[in-house]
């Protein structure tokens, strides 16, 4: 099954949490931040929203930033993905 976002929305992967500090420490589940780095899967067409002309400017295997709470956590086919607006993008990591 695969998943194609309407009018704005973005489709994000996020990118695994590094298991282990730069400095070797190990972390556990609970030390452990929910990761702001995101890899873009699908993109919706924009078009209109809200009666405003929305262009989008990410593309699919785009690494992002993404809002620490924003969208809609789905999964499909045993994995997790984001549901969020384009404008809870906040970066594109290059």
């Amino acid at each position: 099954m695969t998943i194609k976002p309407l009018f704005d929305k973005v489709v994000v992967k996020t990118v695994e949490a590094e298991e282990t500090t730069k400095s070797g420490i190990i972390l556990t589940a609970s030390a452990k931040e929910k990761p702001e780095i995101a890899e873009v899967v699908a993109v919706g067409p924009g078009g209109k929203v809200d009666g405003i002309d929305v262009e989008m400017f990410v593309r699919v295997g785009d690494k992002v930033i993404t809002a620490k709470y924003a969208g809609t956590e789905v999964k499909v086919d045993g994995v997790e993905y984001s549901i969020v607006r384009q404008s809870d993008i906040l970066a594109v990591v290059e």
